[in-house]
């Protein structure tokens, strides 16, 4: 006997339809950065080819933001294999590099750099306790095996 597929509830229809929006979005997405990194490439090239007298500052700075581009991307990558989950430590990553970055670039008030200091200080301190906390607490594996 073959069984037939009820009609889907609208409960149950908007959920798919919502997460297909988002999943193409997110292609859609990784398409432009994928674009804007290969222009960060060609950027490189000429500012080392072309230029007499580099500017370190902007070259770092240039290369962070190619690194935040390549996160973002790592990351849509890691949602679909991931079965549609965002891993909180890329979250960090691109923090951490943001905020080093934004330190290069804006490195005028030395407040602001003891500010966004504290901030990767903090973001690398949340990263440490991640990694340090079991994914399964033991208090779940002995309620269950009950």
């Amino acid at each position: 006997m073959v069984r037939h597929r009820k009609d889907m509830t609208l409960v149950q229809l908007v959920p798919r339809v919502l997460q297909m929006v988002l999943n193409l979005s997110l292609v859609f997405l990784a398409i432009i950065l994928s674009t804007l990194l290969v222009q960060e490439l060609i950027i490189f090239g000429k500012m080392l080819f072309e230029a007499k007298s580099l500017d370190h500052q902007l070259f770092l700075a240039n290369i962070l933001l190619f690194f935040l581009y390549f996160e973002f991307i790592t990351m849509i990558v890691k949602y679909f294999k991931e079965d549609y989950h965002f891993p909180l430590r890329y979250f960090l990553y691109i923090g951490i590099t943001a905020m080093i970055r934004l330190i290069i670039v804006d490195h005028d008030h030395p407040l602001n750099t003891l500010f966004y200091s504290l901030v990767i200080l903090i973001l690398i301190i949340g990263y440490f306790i991640m990694n340090l906390t079991p994914r399964e607490r033991p208090e779940s594996r002995w309620f269950f095996n009950k």
